[in-house]
């Protein structure tokens, strides 16, 4: 489970860690793993010997910013991204791939799934960037539309809630645009980068909406609270470190578990009573959901 407040946790984590480390050696296993790039060696030759200047995010990516101006860009999928004191540390199953430092430690990916990517890469020519995604293009401020602009891959992006600044009369004019479930709306990686199931129905369960309910009938006030959701529910998320549920145990790169799934009212609690007023939390399955709502505070 990788969200926002999980790859955000571990970007914090790997900036005060790996920032001023110079790459010795990159081993890559399974060459899937580093697609757009033509052959594992190419991967290499772009990452070794360089140092990494900054840890950044952009919905589900982490990116670094390399000694040379290119960029390491890595999306754990639903793997995981770990560290290692030494090479000596037994390396997980699935372990794809390992970059290790001038000094101690090595960074590893984690990839069950196949989902995980990783690739260096370059900014873009002048006048040849991919254009940035509509929908972050209403974006005010922040670092994400500066990071879609140097990463040609992460152009189509969508609005990321914490390195996007987008005001609630923006976020209106989304809402208004979409015919389709709040929920789908939420969760469309082309739209809002970075939110799955889990923060999706804890957005919507604040915000007192309908996850069934079409994007497009929300009225002004409606729209407000939700956006306000939107912004508190993220930011709760980052500051207990994510979530980590025993079966779906998510960790920070050194293993050290989320707290948010104490705060959780209604993801994965199907049948048990809503903390608000008692109802019992429902659950709607669709191809894509599996969605959690109270059918009494959520009416």
């Amino acid at each position: 489970m990788n969200e926002i407040p999980e790859v955000e946790t571990m970007r914090s984590v790997l900036q005060r860690d790996l920032v001023g480390r110079r790459v010795k050696l990159a081993t890559v296993t399974v060459g899937k793993l580093v697609k757009p790039h033509k052959s594992a060696k190419e991967f290499r030759t772009a990452l070794e010997g360089h140092a990494i200047k900054e840890a950044q995010r952009l919905g589900r990516n982490l990116v670094f910013l390399l000694d040379n101006g290119h960029r390491l860009v890595l999306n754990a999928g639903s793997g995981q991204i770990l560290m290692a004191a030494t090479a000596k540390v037994t390396k997980p199953k699935f372990t794809q791939l390992v970059i290790s430092f001038d000094t101690t430690g090595e960074l590893r990916v984690v990839d069950p799934k196949g989902d995980a990517r990783a690739y260096v890469a370059k900014p873009p020519v002048e006048g040849e960037g991919a254009e940035v995604s509509k929908f972050a293009r209403l974006s005010v401020g922040g670092d994400g539309l500066a990071l879609r602009k140097a990463i040609n891959e992460l152009a189509d992006v969508g609005i990321d809630a914490i390195e996007d600044q987008i005001g609630w009369d923006r976020f209106a004019a989304v809402m208004r645009s979409r015919t389709t479930p709040l929920v789908e709306v939420l969760t469309d990686e082309r739209i809002f980068s970075g939110l799955g199931d889990l923060y999706a129905d804890e957005i919507l369960f604040s915000a007192g909406l309908h996850p069934t309910r079409s994007a497009e009938s929300l009225t002004t006030i409606e729209i407000r609270r939700l956006h306000r959701s939107f912004l508190e529910i993220i930011a709760d998320a980052i500051k207990h470190e994510g979530t980590s549920f025993e079966d779906a145990p998510w960790t920070d790169p050194y293993g050290k578990a989320g707290s948010y799934q104490k705060f959780v009212q209604v993801f994965k609690r199907e049948g048990q009573p809503c903390f608000q007023c008692r109802a019992p939390i429902k659950r709607v399955t669709s191809k894509t959901h599996d969605t959690y709502f109270c059918e009494k505070c959520q009416a």
